[in-house]
């Protein structure tokens, strides 16, 4: 057996990969290792080589796309700050309209929906905390109010209020198959799935409520960045697309939310539980939103790839929020600090001075970590940052004997973004 040169082990990598996308570092070398069976290369060597390899300059990567929320007022939240379209490939962000100085609380925000983590949500359905803003309750008797169908319990009237714009299609005894949705979902701990499900029941309920309410909330919706599953997945050396899983939860999806329209008005002997959600479904949603939803390469993939994007840490979607970009040297920090009435609202704070027209820039990931890291990170998020940070360390960047074999450690967290978490 002989020892392939590095420039021929990688062009035979690039060549694997481009024919073969959906496989990750394991299959990838016992691919190897059948089309070259005359070659002996360690899978440490080959992770080394995929770690210094760029993408092909003619394939660049796939890049998020998203949109401004038509007549968005941003004033709501805050006059410090304007929406700024920058271009095709950065999208838009947000730049600051006055001084903002260090320490400076810029706005604060409640979530368009809210997917929090999984100890908060069991506390949700056990009544332990606020279905709506998910504020923790000292004791059951601290909540205010409760869904007459389900456990579900809240602060006070106005959040049972607020939740109408979801609850109604999420509670077990109104649409039972929600149910076994989002327990497959908490049995998978996959934060993006989950805020699907709430944004889909937003976006029904709105449908149900008027054309105006419809508009509103599939504006914010479909403005949040967006990259598909499957295109995240084809960027990837790392990790290998769980498209079972994806399939599973596609099905469970379709059987809570979508009820074609029948022109007969459909069979009269409902369930009382099935009767309401076929009330509340009749009225049939707009071509566009009705494929964005359940096509499942077209739709479902890429809502699912939307949620990954824009989910803050503690698993909410917030309008303005959505629109700060990375930076690897921060000016902004997004805090939860209403611990006691209010855990959802999210404050947006600054780290530094912030000059008039100068962008907000928050990290997606820890800062304090290694070029490599940091990048290998990002490439789930769709791009490679090029902040002057990143441009600096990248220019003589030379991959550690720690950074080669810790690749392999990062396909769980590759995988939260592409496949299941």
């Amino acid at each position: 057996m002989s020892s392939p040169s590095d420039d021929e082990l990688q062009d035979a990598l690039v060549q694997l990969k481009a024919t073969n996308p959906g496989l990750g570092i394991p299959k990838l070398h016992a691919r190897l290792r059948t089309d070259f069976p005359s070659w002996a290369v360690s899978e440490k060597r080959m992770r080394k080589i995929l770690a210094t390899l760029a993408p092909p300059k003619d394939a660049a990567p796939p890049h998020p796309s998203s949109q401004l929320v038509e007549g968005l007022d941003i004033s709501q939240w805050t006059p410090r700050v304007d929406v700024r379209l920058f271009d095709k490939k950065k999208g838009k962000g947000l730049v600051a309209t006055q001084k903002i100085k260090s320490g400076e609380t810029i706005w604060a925000e409640d979530p368009f929906v809210i997917a929090p983590e999984w100890e908060i949500y069991d506390k949700q359905r056990a009544g332990a905390a606020c279905s709506q803003c998910t504020t923790l309750f000292a004791s059951l008797s601290e909540a205010r109010a409760r869904c007459p169908h389900c456990p579900a319990a809240f602060c006070n009237a106005l959040c049972r209020k607020r939740s109408e714009k979801t609850h109604p299609l999420l509670c077990a005894a109104q649409n039972p198959p929600s149910m076994t949705l989002l327990r497959w979902a908490r049995s998978k701990e996959w934060m993006a799935l989950h805020a699907l499900i709430q944004c889909t029941a937003r976006l029904l309920l709105a449908n149900a409520a008027g054309d105006a309410a419809l508009a509103a909330d599939w504006g914010v919706v479909r403005s949040f960045a967006v990259l598909g599953m499957e295109e995240r997945a084809r960027y990837s050396f790392r990790s290998e697309p769980d498209r079972e899983t994806w399939k599973k939860a596609f099905e469970l999806y379709r059987t809570a939310f979508h009820r074609p329209r029948r022109e007969d008005g459909g069979p009269k002997n409902l369930p009382d539980a099935e009767k309401r959600v076929a009330s509340i479904l009749r009225k049939p949603l707009p071509a566009e939103i009705e494929a964005a939803l359940f096509d499942y390469d077209t739709g479902f993939l890429r809502g699912l790839g939307r949620m990954s994007l824009n989910l803050e840490a503690h698993g909410g979607l917030y309008t303005l929020h959505a629109h700060l970009n990375h930076g690897c040297t921060p000016n902004a920090s997004v805090r939860h600090l209403d611990q006691r009435r209010a855990l959802a609202r999210i404050t947006v704070r600054a780290l530094s001075d912030i000059e008039p027209g100068q962008e907000l820039l928050i990290t997606y990931v820890d800062p304090t970590t290694r070029y490599a890291a940091r990048r290998a990170e990002l490439e789930a998020w769709g791009f490679v940052c090029q902040c002057a940070r990143c441009v600096e360390e990248g220019r003589d960047w030379k991959p550690t004997e720690e950074e080669v074999d810790g690749l392999g450690d990062l396909a769980s967290e590759l995988k939260a973004g592409l496949g299941v978490i």
